[in-house]
């Protein structure tokens, strides 16, 4: 009898040294599993996380805007430019300017066909036969990029009459955009109110660029024979090409 429980008793002795090295072994293993499991996902994490920066660094460089092209009629818009002379933004700042935003479709173009689409449009030309003023402002950074576009539009536009260029550093733009104006007409709206303070941005805002320039010319003291913010003379009856000219700092 004694020797059947000494017989019993060391088979379950032996079944439970069975089970603790079956389960060392399988613990062993799996832990060595995990780990490289573990690891692997780590380099998978990493590359995930170093796409998502490249992809949202390219977005970032893409949609941000190094030059801006001021154009003003009355259609008063802004192209935002970016790096790749490529258009990101097109704005407006008069209900006219977003009859032009919404009439044509030049976001992702070149900036030198959007610009040439802007003013060959049906209402541009139309607006220049009746002797209206065209003005395009290229606001940016004293860079390589800015002064090629403003050099660009310049020798595009310098046959078309009554169509004017100029250069302008882009700290000036900032406070045109807090007044709700466009850098053209804001520059043309200083020159009136040296002339008359009264004068308000809501007044300026809706007005041909030929009106604000006839409301400078007819308050100048300077009368018929002075010289407006464009720099012409302002003789009756003269009419004068555009030349691009680069703003004098």
């Amino acid at each position: 009898m004694n020797e059947k429980l000494k017989e019993a008793f060391d088979e379950v002795q032996a079944e439970d040294q069975l089970k603790r090295k079956t389960k060392e072994f399988v613990f062993q293993k799996t832990k060595g599993y995990t780990q490289h499991r573990f690891t692997g996902y780590k380099y998978i994490i990493s590359a995930f996380a170093c796409m998502a920066l490249f992809l949202l660094g390219g977005r970032w460089v893409y949609f941000t805007p190094t030059v801006e092209i001021s154009i003003d009629i009355n259609p008063s818009v802004e192209l935002g430019v970016n790096r790749f002379n490529r258009i990101i933004s097109f704005e407006s700042y008069n209900d006219d300017g977003q009859e032009l935003v919404d009439s044509l479709d030049i976001k992702f173009m070149d900036y030198s066909e959007a610009v040439n689409q802007i003013v060959e449009s049906e209402d541009i030309t139309s607006l220049l036969s009746d002797g209206e003023i065209l003005t395009i402002a290229v606001v940016g950074a004293d860079n390589l990029q800015s002064q090629k576009i403003f050099s660009n539009i310049q020798s595009c536009t310098e046959e078309k009459n009554n169509t004017y260029c100029w250069y302008v550093h882009s700290e000036e733009v900032e406070k045109a955009h807090e007044s709700g104006l466009s850098y053209g007409k804001y520059k043309a709206f200083l020159e009136v109110q040296k002339l008359d303070p009264g004068v308000t941005v809501e007044e300026i805002q809706n007005m041909t660029m030929r009106e604000i320039r006839d409301l400078i010319n007819e308050l100048s003291d300077d009368g018929e024979n002075g010289t407006d913010y464009l720099g012409n003379s302002n003789r009756q009856g003269e009419k004068q090409k555009g030349r691009g000219r680069k703003q004098a700092e």
